[in-house]
């Protein structure tokens, strides 16, 4: 066991199964920590004999299971898209051997010099990954699946966080905006959907760039999901002509690879900032169970984007609305919220 993790029994038993490997073969005495998510699952840096890097996956079961990124990698893989190559696995204990993708994520090199040439091939990337989606291979993004993710917002965000219940009236005009989410979420086309396709999760590549990390997740779902990921992140922001310009040359690329985006761009656009609503009010419901359930308060320091995010989308459209004055009451604010839509 590496001496620079004593008393830290899972990499005790990830080191010993390393050194049973002779394909590639490693020098376990270098291993180091590469990474770590919102999730039990941690990932650690060996060099190789050849003297190339490998990443180790450690995800701890029951809390996780590999067996879904195992799946993902292998249909991701084929559609051409750079992600980690599955090179060994101990599934029943959770750890991988995978190639390495570097260390420099998009986040780290966002700049506004680098960032059209970045999001330019992550916009190629998703188009040629959602071009060869079929149907049953990947879990359904269904209306449960959208509708436990939205009430994330209420149970943690808004009970938990805030610490304020809503009234019945309050609920029911939560609810509606919900149902205006839903209605347009469930009627988008349905590709591959990475989930989390943002800058901390794309690594700047030499060539096949992006490398795409963190899929285990993935759905088939709308097709606007992961562009509003790449485009309204969380960790970083965009002017919103920015924004505009990259979702449109997202758009015209998808009607080129014969994706069945809507057919004018008023009705993409207004797909793109529907799906993104679904997601922003998921991501608080998150960040605020991250830092309370589990301690992670690092989040606390993205919700104010976030939420930025959240009424600048619901103060432009009509149906939406009831959600800014939901806000005002938790943030103690007026808005007077008027409509582009």
């Amino acid at each position: 066991m590496p001496e620079q993790f004593p008393n830290d029994p899972r990499l005790e038993q990830a080191s010993q199964w390393l050194a049973t490997l002779t394909a590639p073969a490693l020098r376990c005495d270098t291993l180091r920590p590469a990474s770590a998510d919102a999730s039990f699952r941690r990932y650690f840096r060996v060099d190789g004999a050849d003297g190339d890097t490998y990443i180790l996956m450690d995800a701890p079961p029951p809390q996780e299971d590999v067996k879904p990124f195992i799946h993902v990698a292998e249909v991701f893989g084929k559609t051409g898209v750079s992600v980690p190559k599955v090179l060994a696995q101990d599934a029943e204990r959770g750890f991988l051997l995978l190639t390495d993708l570097g260390a420099t994520t998009y986040l780290k090199l966002l700049n506004s010099d680098t960032a059209h040439k970045l999001y330019l091939d992550a916009i190629d990337a998703l188009v040629l990954l959602q071009a060869q989606s079929q149907p049953e291979v990947l879990p359904e993004y269904d209306r449960a699946l959208l509708l436990r993710e939205l009430n994330l917002f209420p149970e943690w965000y808004i009970a938990k966080h805030r610490g304020v219940t809503l009234d019945d009236k309050q609920q029911a005009a939560l609810q509606k905006v919900f149902d205006a989410l839903l209605a347009n979420n469930l009627a988008q086309p349905q590709v591959y959907v990475h989930r989390d396709y943002h800058s901390r999760n794309l690594m700047v590549m030499d060539s096949g760039n992006p490398g795409i990390l963190d899929f285990q997740d993935a759905v088939y779902g709308p097709i606007t999901y992961d562009l509003v990921s790449l485009l309204r992140d969380a960790y970083i922001q965009w002017d919103e002509e920015m924004v505009l310009d990259w979702a449109i040359r997202y758009w015209e690329r998808a009607r080129r690879a014969g994706l069945p985006v809507a057919p004018d761009i008023d009705s993409f656009y207004r797909d793109f900032e529907f799906m993104g609503l679904q997601r922003h009010l998921k991501v608080l419901g998150i960040f605020a169970r991250l830092y309370h359930r589990d301690g992670k308060a690092a989040y606390l320091d993205d919700m104010p984007l976030v939420m930025e995010y959240t009424r600048k989308t619901a103060g432009r459209y009509r149906e939406l609305a009831p959600l800014i004055r939901i806000l005002d009451v938790l943030e103690n604010t007026d808005s007077g919220v008027g409509f582009t839509f």
